[in-house]
């Protein structure tokens, strides 16, 4: 018979992933106590909380939610921090920049092992490739410069014909020309 906080913790996992639409599941081996403190820190600085989960009841857990993974994916220590889309995107910038950051002479392991994305299975690659989607606010950003770029293109050859006129003007001023009504090109 297993075990009732065991299948506490199951019922609590599946209904939160159940209200995921992202998770990145990432291996924590070979990390000290203080690179996993700051790596959840720097995760609590965009709201999403990394856990560490027994790898049979998170995988449990996914089942129940409808989504069938394969024994790699839940093999060895890992943790799991899953929340909206943006969040998933947040989670795999900043494991990405952790494991950039780490001293490649040390033997520790931050990797991505994989997770879901908008009900689709990750492999270790495709969740790599979540911390190169821009984020929200850079996809605004990108959109509005495709949208006043146009604009700004036709104000400013609107524009073009009298700041041209000014600087005729301006350069006659300037050598002492007397400007006639005539001597103005049209």
């Amino acid at each position: 018979m297993p075990n009732q906080i065991n299948e506490i913790i199951v019922r609590q996992l599946s209904d939160e992933f159940a209200r995921a639409e992202g998770m990145v599941i990432v291996s924590l081996n070979g990390l000290t106590v203080e690179e996993t403190e700051n790596l959840r820190n720097s995760l609590a600085e965009h709201g999403v909380r990394l856990r560490m989960v027994r790898n049979r009841l998170a995988k449990l857990a996914l089942e129940k939610r409808g989504l069938v993974v394969s024994d790699t994916l839940f093999h060895g220590s890992v943790a799991c921090a899953w929340g909206s889309s943006e969040d998933a995107i947040r989670v795999a910038k900043v494991v990405a920049k952790a494991a950039k950051s780490a001293d490649p002479k040390k033997t520790s392991k931050l990797a991505f092992q994989g997770g879901f994305f908008e009900g689709n299975l990750l492999d270790a690659r495709s969740a790599a490739a979540l911390a190169e989607l821009p984020g929200k606010n850079e996809l605004r950003a990108m959109l509005l410069c495709l949208l006043s770029g146009p604009a700004r293109s036709l104000a400013t050859l609107i524009a073009a014909p009298g700041s041209s006129l000014a600087r005729v003007v301006q350069a006659r001023a300037d050598t002492g020309e007397a400007v006639t009504a005539d001597a103005v090109p049209a």
